[in-house]
């Protein structure tokens, strides 16, 4: 049902639709509520190969391929990415992911513009997608940024200018939802907490470090945080750890302890704004509504399980 192929695309075959699914969180309820739509144009998710992890992307796709009420059609594109110092001869990849959002992002464009789709969906929740800072160390470039409005403003521009029009525009379909309202309505797409169990959400996780639990998610990590605020009281994910463990030290808990420190203080609009600019014409109040719905959800991870 998925197949790892070059990146070419089908004269014949033409979707109506095309999102990004990573096999994390987000893309899985987007492309849940997607495929529940009865209809007959296609639905066409774009995945890059995650190493280690190949496994979980396929069981994720293979629950919404089971339930879907339309065509729908996944393309795996290899992640590895060479890019080279041409002056020094420089033979080494690239091994950071500095650049992985943008790569996401040009070829959820690609696969759209091949597809003739007016729009190439990118699923990111409204609270990762703002990121904010939970530390003043973490600010700006400090935290990834490569969903935010802002970020997808400035690549619909560029998109313009390459093709002298907009061809195909970049869209988060999940901005001014938080964590747990994806996560609601994942479920009302019909799918099941063991389905958004197999998701990975982890910025570290434990399979790539050595000596692993052989876990896809960390669980104290801020996007695993988020995780586990999104889906208190039907989480069934087996993580590596808990931040509230009293025997981990300052370190291993420090997500923890910065999102503590960020919950205790207030958070404005100035702040909002201060970090990352919004682009023009932006809901400035629905974005800080969804940040703010993100901390009471945050806050509930804390009050029920982070008593200790």
């Amino acid at each position: 049902m998925a197949t790892n192929v070059p990146f070419t695309f089908d004269p014949d075959s033409r979707a109506g639709e095309v999102a990004l699914f990573s096999g994390g969180l987000d893309s899985l309820s987007w492309a849940g509520q997607r495929a529940s739509v009865r209809t007959s144009e296609e639905l066409l998710l774009v995945s890059f190969g995650e190493q280690n992890f190949g496994h979980l992307q396929d069981s994720v796709y293979d629950g919404i391929y089971q339930r879907r009420a339309r065509p729908v059609r996944r393309i795996t594109l290899s992640q590895n990415v060479r890019i080279q110092d041409k002056e020094q001869g420089d033979p080494d990849p690239e091994r950071t992911t500095r650049s992985r959002g943008f790569l996401y992002a040009t070829a959820a464009v690609r696969a759209a513009a091949a597809e003739g789709a007016p729009f190439a969906h990118i699923p990111e929740n409204g609270q990762l997608s703002i990121n904010p800072p939970l530390t003043p160390a973490r600010a700006a470039a400090c935290s990834t940024r490569s969903v935010h409005p802002w970020t997808l403003h400035l690549l619909n521009r560029l998109i313009g200018a390459v093709a002298g029009g907009p061809v195909v525009r970049l869209q988060n379909p999940l901005a001014n939802l938080t964590k747990r309202q994806v996560c609601h309505s994942a479920l009302d797409a019909g799918l099941t907490p063991a389905d958004l169990a197999d998701t990975l959400s982890c910025g570290t996780p434990p399979k790539q470090h050595p000596h692993s639990s052989g876990l896809a998610n960390c669980g104290l990590c801020y996007p695993c945080l988020v995780r586990r605020a999104g889906l208190l009281g039907m989480d069934q994910t087996p993580y590596d750890s808990d931040p509230w463990d009293p025997r981990l030290s300052w370190d291993q808990a420090e997500h923890w302890h910065a999102l503590l420190s960020w919950l205790d203080a207030s958070y404005s609009l100035r702040d909002l704004i201060a970090d990352t600019p919004l682009p023009p014409g932006a809901d400035s109040q629905a974005t800080l509504a969804v940040i703010k719905r993100g901390r009471e959800e945050l806050s509930e991870l804390r009050e029920i399980e982070g008593k200790t």
